[in-house]
């Protein structure tokens, strides 16, 4: 009899992230009010969002900018992109210094720059002595949920606390997300073709 050849199929497992142990002693000596959120894997704020059952303009996302040659942390809620021209404006004036190009740089340079092992980015940008930039849109809400440097943890406090632990540059850089309404197209009618009968003569 003829052998049956069995395929094992491919399971790829999401690998559960530990909330790194410098963040932890860096809030608990901070002694601001906080709480940790431990959740299933999320990569994304949108994830954390649905994850958490949260309002998305309650989830803070960070993201590493690079300003020529000095770094940033910027925070901005999950449904607004980034207008890169209003952060460069932004942070030009802070830094007292015009800003040419500004970019999302690389994982490996970010990482060789934080001198931190592969993992989510965290909004604590004082924690690496990087300085902290927030969209304003943020302080509408009175908490917001940041990431923690861990796929598997995020980190709960109130804005106003946030702001004042990693003395944040506030400004307006942020545009909120349109959703495309798509339009609904009518079928056409169709038209019954008529048929042309040639008697016979």
């Amino acid at each position: 009899m003829p052998v049956k050849k069995t395929t094992k199929k491919k399971v790829t497992k999401k690998i559960r992230t530990k909330l790194p142990a410098k963040l932890v002693k860096y809030l608990d000596k901070a002694g601001i009010s906080h709480e940790i959120l431990e959740h299933r894997t999320v990569y994304t704020a949108m994830d954390t969002a649905a994850t958490m059952k949260k309002k998305i303009n309650e989830i803070a996302k960070a993201l590493y900018v690079k300003a020529d040659k000095d770094y940033y942390v910027v925070i901005l809620p999950a449904d607004y992109n980034l207008d890169f021209s209003k952060l460069s404006k932004c942070l030009s004036a802070r830094a007292d210094k015009p800003y040419k190009v500004i970019k999302i740089p690389g994982e490996k340079i970010m990482l060789k720059a934080l001198k931190i092992k592969k993992g989510a980015v965290s909004a604590f940008g004082n924690m690496h002595k990087l300085p902290v930039a927030m969209d304003k849109g943020l302080t509408k809400v009175k908490k917001a949920v940041f990431s923690s440097g861990s796929f598997n943890h995020s980190v709960e406090m109130a804005v106003k606390d946030f702001i004042k632990l990693e003395e944040v540059i506030v400004g307006s850089f942020g545009k909120k997300k349109t959703v495309k309404k798509q339009k609904v197209v009518k079928p056409k009618r169709k038209v019954k073709a008529k048929k042309t009968v040639t008697k016979k003569k």
